[in-house]
């Protein structure tokens, strides 16, 4: 079982769909024990940073997803569940992540001829060799929405790069933990080779 994680933010019901739909059996919940029974964890999200850890920590589901995660636990972000692992967020003030991974979220500043939110179909530029990247070829295009990215301390946890007016980190893998900036489930067959890839080492770990 995929717990994917509900605290009022976010697609949780395309992205469940998507999952199921490449064989994956999955739970919309914000139970913590079903949370920690289940055999890999996707925190999607839409929205803004502070809203998210507001939410995460009403429902009490902060420390469950650290400590889950921190055990080995198979791991997907998704959007704003990507910008969730880093230390600290600047939307609408300075507000610290989950922490897991080393760095910060920061909102493009770009030249006057690009729009933000960056959204759309954009292309990826792959930066290493990883599982979760099975069957994707080099400038595969997936679908973006998002005003802010991620800056990883740690350039050794970059999986894929794209370009909008800058070079900015659109997904990374860290051991267990694997987060894109683009959604997957909105990006067609690309993106659901990539759930399926998911699936593989949920399967495999």
């Amino acid at each position: 079982m995929i717990a994917v994680i509900d605290y009022g933010m976010g697609n949780l019901r395309s992205v469940s769909k998507a999952v199921e739909y490449v064989g994956g059996n999955v739970i919309i919940t914000d139970n913590k024990e079903k949370i920690k029974d289940a055999e890999a964890i996707i925190l999607p999200g839409v929205g803004a940073f502070r809203d998210a850890v507001k939410n995460l920590k009403e429902r009490g589901l902060w420390e469950t997803v650290t400590i889950e995660v921190k055990k080995g636990k198979p791991f997907l972000g998704i959007c704003l569940g990507l910008h969730l692992l880093f230390e600290k967020g600047y939307e609408f003030g300075e507000e610290d992540g989950l922490g897991i991974i080393k760095g910060k979220v920061v909102r493009f500043d770009l030249p006057h001829d690009y729009k933000i939110p960056h959204m759309g179909w954009n292309q990826v530029s792959i930066k290493k060799n990883s599982s979760f990247l099975e069957r994707i070829k080099e400038g595969e295009f997936f679908y973006f929405v998002h005003s802010y990215y991620v800056k990883p301390e740690d350039k050794s946890v970059i999986l894929t790069t794209t370009d909008y007016g800058i070079e900015f980190v659109s997904s990374i893998e860290k051991d267990n933990v694997i987060a894109t900036q683009f959604h997957p489930e909105k990006s067609q067959k690309a993106g659901l080779k990539l759930l399926s890839n998911f699936l593989k080492l949920v399967r495999t770990s």
